[in-house]
């Protein structure tokens, strides 16, 4: 379930300036060198601090368990120079020249490595501004917004518009048929002669 309000941001790590990285690097190796190679689980702590990986981490033993084996040698030959055998000079010097060329290049290599993928150092006093939090809405709903289907327009239909050119047809009028009249004609003249018969009779009588 989503909470209400805008989502926490993660705090960014910040890159020290190029100076003040310089100096670190120079006093770590400085050590380093000094104490012919007992002093290099410093940088290796560092950058395991720096970088918090696995393998710096593991780096970080393996470099302790040299330094540690390399001071127990030291204190097991003869404090005699001459004493010691070539064997066991060459040895020592094997293994304290390995364990500087080693520790040295790796801290180099993968502190410069991790600073360059955090980009270029802010300029000092320049604040840093989050970006600012999108609107609660808007995080949760745009991505259940979907597109919007587009409803076909129903065109309006068009009259078809009458031809100026064309004359416009009329029904055609209904005529009287002939013959009808005539029939009518013939049975009003058979009335009529029948009433002047009628009444030409009635007259003969009242003359008898």
């Amino acid at each position: 379930m989503h909470g209400y309000g805008p989502m926490p941001q993660q705090p960014t790590t910040s890159r020290p300036s190029p100076a003040t990285l310089t100096t670190v690097r120079v006093i770590l190796v400085a050590l380093t060198v000094l104490s012919c190679g007992l002093l290099g689980w410093a940088p290796m702590l560092r950058l395991a601090i720096v970088t918090r990986r696995p393998r710096d981490w593991f780096l970080l033993v393996v470099v302790i368990a040299l330094n540690i084996g390399l001071f127990a040698f030291i204190m097991a030959t003869p404090d005699d120079p001459d004493q010691m055998s070539d064997a066991a000079a060459l040895f020592m010097m094997l293994w304290i020249l390995g364990l500087l060329a080693g520790v040295i290049t790796y801290y180099l290599y993968a502190e410069i490595r991790h600073y360059n993928t955090l980009g270029a150092p802010a300029p000092y006093g320049t604040p840093v501004h989050p970006a600012p939090p999108l609107p609660y809405q808007q995080q949760h709903l745009a991505p259940h917004q979907q597109p919007q289907q587009h409803q076909p327009q129903l065109q309006p239909q068009q009259h078809q518009q009458p031809n100026p050119y064309t004359a416009p047809t009329t029904p055609p009028t209904p005529t009287p048929a002939p013959q009808r009249l005539d029939q009518v004609r013939a049975e009003l003249d058979e009335l009529s002669d029948y009433l002047r018969k009628g009444n030409k009779d009635s007259r003969d009588g009242e003359g008898r």
